[in-house]
């Protein structure tokens, strides 16, 4: 049994057990069949925390000794948990589909996971991505292991200053109080593993955290056995300078590796959710080298084809980037002693400059050149990060740039409500959402439309009490009248969210451009609106802390306070509340800055709809029937006229569309168009924009392929390897001497026949390949074409002549004859970006 609360340590039993057991999982925060249990153990308690661990630390031991002795407590107890054993022990979508010998293991490392409010370490959007991946991975079977810290104060809290100020609070993460348990060795030791810093060893303790099918493990540095400097490595979330951000991405990256193998993981693919992770690719490529007595280069080579780096970054300052200094300082030792690598070699796989000594190391680089496949998240964001990434692939079409996406998912039974949760277990059935979901639109669709407007009117009053309950408490803690509250807002009223962290190129403030004319909107008292506002500002950015001190000035005018709040601290429990009951969720980020965004995504499933720029998930998912969008679909950079613009058309499409839409009702009282649209908001994109289409995505696109393709160079002691750098360099060395030669062209209306003299020098003919390129036509992909050789120009000199025949649909000056490498299984540019036009 894990380490408990004394009272629990006297209470053993087998009841006991089975509440520490359902308690300890995080899959209670998605299924809400043992909610009764924790509910009669301290109802006070648990309508406060919705944390099953402390309510069971928490309670008397005379409480559970009466509940031990209820035989209609113990009744549900025994069922809820065969129940869940059951669920976990049957075989899943993974298993029906694919079954385990393909894929053996996947570990997922990320610098925050955002699982549940019982578990603080996550921020945001990386956060929250991550945790839905992690809970869809559990529902459908995908054999998976996260790795992640735990940090003992995790991101700040947010309190609201009487000014209106952003004040930052960081308590304490008690891990006797947080769904937590040691990672013990076969010994019953806690398990503590080290990594090299400058000056001495650090010491880093494992945790375990049990997530349905899944678990994910977290290191700790705040060990007795290090230095004080050094206990405080894995304290805060984002905080600090360069120095801690490189030392927690140290753990991260190489601690985590070092912990799988610990505990004798073998993952046949390594995802890295950011670029954070990035020293995994070396920590991997290390324990390669000692299992099979390879070079680092041929190590890399091989591991290379296992790992899978998702960039979330829209623009290329956001990569961690560190000094070359402090580069040398923690990594001087480990790429000489563990890597046999001098460090100018080490440096150059986070260069895009490899000789250019200030030039800092980039994270997303080592990602990049330790990575088989790299994704973005969303359609925008990998046309967004093929521009990024294009100068460590010069001369290639940006399109040819070797970044594919997965957009975003939510993890829907997280994110709805119980009333949801009934309307689409009774249109649906229980297992919508663990299988493939083929139906699950259609039937949807049936749902009557009095069905849809009930449901909306039962989110609203919910989110209604909420807002004026914490309102309520909030004023009486700051000394006011808390029955003030009572006359904020409407269950009637169409009702506005918009929640997220607060950063300029979100534009939190484009709804208060012209605060007179939102006033005017909210209060027109034939068909008022009411807005609830949430987000916090990182404690250092103190333009996004100006944007939340004017949003909270403006909803304390007096014309205001009755119909727009700002709920401070912002977090998984309020936005779950938020996303529930708002009719209409607005999101105004700067296109293209919005990588994809997920928070508009959680308002599907409960009948939510959109008003967003077309940025992110929003740039694939809208059209005119399923909600309202901003913008053009072009980039603008930061123009203030335009800014201008886009709040002018947000209050029209507001004032215009949006309020309309709602109020206009017909004779059965129903609003027919906002109906309309929610049915087929709930019906296409709750399902293509869950977590389970996106991890069935990134399993079949990308975990399948990459763990055939890492098995295969990893046969034989990776013998692929020595074969696979010797053409890398053969193409190193004799790629200079490559060149075209004349190039003739045969027209007729059917097709153009082309033939080039290509000069190959010292290469082999199957090292590369000959290709006719032609730019894309309109949305199309760019047009390839191979070429063939056949006898040789001038045998002597080394010459060939390449031919093809294409579409003489186009003329035949658009289609261009270029040479790029060519190896069995190597992926080109990715693995070797050379390549020769003929100009």
């Amino acid at each position: 049994m894990p380490e408990l609360h004394q009272t629990l340590w006297n209470l053993e039993s087998e009841d006991l057990g089975a509440l520490v057991e359902l308690a300890l999982d995080l899959r209670n925060c998605w299924n809400h069949s043992t909610d009764p249990l924790w509910n009669k153990i301290d109802p006070e308690l648990w309508a406060l925390t919705h944390n099953p661990w402390v309510v069971l630390q928490t309670s008397s031991r005379t409480r559970l000794e009466s509940l031990r002795d209820d035989p209609e407590f113990r009744d549900q107890l025994k069922e809820r948990l065969e129940r869940q054993r059951r669920t976990l022990k049957s075989p899943a979508w993974f298993q029906r589909a694919h079954g385990s010998p393909q894929l053996n293991c996947v570990a997922y490392f990320s610098m925050e996971f955002g699982l549940s409010e019982a578990l603080p370490i996550y921020s945001g959007g990386l956060g929250n991505v991550a945790g839905d991946q992690l809970k869809a991975a559990s529902d459908l079977g995908v054999p998976l292991v996260a790795v992640g810290l735990l940090y003992s104060q995790g991101y700040f809290r947010q309190i609201i200053d009487a000014d209106g100020s952003q004040r930052a609070s960081y308590p304490y993460n008690d891990p006797g109080q947080i769904p937590v348990t040691p990672v013990r060795d076969k010994d019953g030791e806690w398990l503590r593993l080290s990594v090299i810093l400058p000056g001495q060893k650090l010491w880093l303790r494992a945790w375990q955290v049990q997530v349905g099918r899944l678990r994910l493990y977290l290191l700790d540095s705040n060990d007795p056995a290090n230095a004080p400097v050094y206990r405080g490595i894995t304290s805060e979330l984002y905080g600090g300078g360069p120095e801690l951000r490189l030392t927690q991405e140290l753990v991260l990256g190489i601690g985590g590796w070092r912990l799988l193998r610990a505990l004798g993981i073998k993952p046949d693919v390594c995802h890295l959710n950011e670029g954070h992770a990035a020293f995994a690719v070396l920590e991997r490529a290390r324990s390669f080298m000692d299992d099979n007595g390879q070079s680092f280069e041929i190590a890399l080579a091989i591991s290379r084809a296992g790992n899978l780096f998702t960039t979330h970054t829209p623009v290329e300052a956001g990569f961690d980037r560190f000094a070359p200094a402090l580069i040398t300082r923690f990594l001087s030792r480990y790429a000489e002693d563990r890597l046999h690598l001098d460090l100018p070699r080490l440096l150059a796989l986070g260069r895009l400059h490899p000789d250019r000594q200030d030039e800092p190391f980039n994270m997303a680089y080592l990602a990049i050149r330790g990575s088989g496949a790299i994704n973005a998240v969303s359609r925008l964001h990998g046309a967004v990060s093929r521009r990024i990434f294009q100068p460590l692939f010069p001369s290639w079409p940006e399109l040819e740039v070797p970044v594919g996406h997965v957009t975003n998912g939510v993890h829907t039974p997280t994110w709805d409500s119980a009333a949801a949760d009934a309307l689409w277990t009774q249109t649906c059935g229980r297992e919508r959402w663990r299988g493939t979901m083929e139906t699950v639109g259609d039937d949807i669709r049936r749902a009557p439309d009095s069905a849809l407007w009930e449901l909306r009117a039962k989110h609203r009053l919910e989110l209604v009490r909420f807002v004026r309950e914490r309102l309520a408490s909030e004023f009486a803690t700051r000394g006011g009248d808390p029955k003030t509250a009572e006359s904020i807002f409407d269950p009637d009223t169409l009702t506005l969210g918009f929640a997220r962290r607060f950063a300029t190129y979100k534009r939190p403030n484009l709804l208060l451009y012209d605060p007179q004319r939102l006033v005017s909107i909210l209060t027109n008292p034939q068909r008022p609106v009411q807005l609830v506002m949430a987000g916090k500002a990182h404690p250092q950015d103190i333009a996004g802390q100006a944007l939340v001190k004017a949003w909270v000035d403006f909803v304390q005018r007096i014309d205001v306070r009755r119909h727009a709040v700002f709920l401070s601290d912002y977090d998984l429990v309020l936005a779950e509340r938020l996303v529930q009951g708002a009719d209409l969720w607005i999101n105004t980020p700067r296109r293209p800055w919005e990588a994809c965004g997920t928070s508009g995504m959680k308002v599907l499933v409960n009948g939510g709809l959109n008003l967003s720029e077309l940025d992110g998930w929003w740039a694939e998912a809208y059209s005119p029937q399923v909600g309202w969008a901003l913008g053009d679909g072009k980039e603008h950079g930061d123009d203030p006229g335009w800014d201008a613009a886009e709040a002018e058309e947000l209050y029209d499409t507001l004032e215009k569309k949006v309020i309309p839409a709602f109020y206009n009702r017909g004779n059965n009282g129903i609003a027919t168009e906002w109906v309309a649209r929610m049915r087929e908001s709930m019906s296409r994109l709750t399902p293509l924009f869950s977590a389970n289409r996106a991890v069935r995505e990134y399993t079949e696109k990308y975990y399948l392929p990459a763990a055939a393709a890492y098995r295969e160079r990893a046969s034989d002691q990776g013998a692929y390897g020595g074969s696979l750098l010797q053409w890398k360099q053969e193409l190193a060395e004799h790629w200079a001497s490559l060149k075209f030669g004349e190039l003739r062209v045969e027209s007729c209306p059917q097709k153009h026949s082309l033939r080039v003299e290509v000069h190959l020098g010292e290469l082999r003919a199957d090292w590369v390949r000959v290709q006719l390129y032609a730019d894309p036509l309109d949305a199309e992909p760019p047009f390839l074409s191979e070429m063939t050789h056949g006898d040789s120009a001038e045998p002597s000199a080394g010459w060939r002549i390449y031919a093809a025949d294409v579409p003489a649909s186009r003329p035949a000056s658009d289609y261009t004859p270029r040479i790029v490498p060519s190896h069995s299984g190597v992926s080109i540019p990715l693995e070797d970006a050379h390549i020769l036009w003929r100009r």
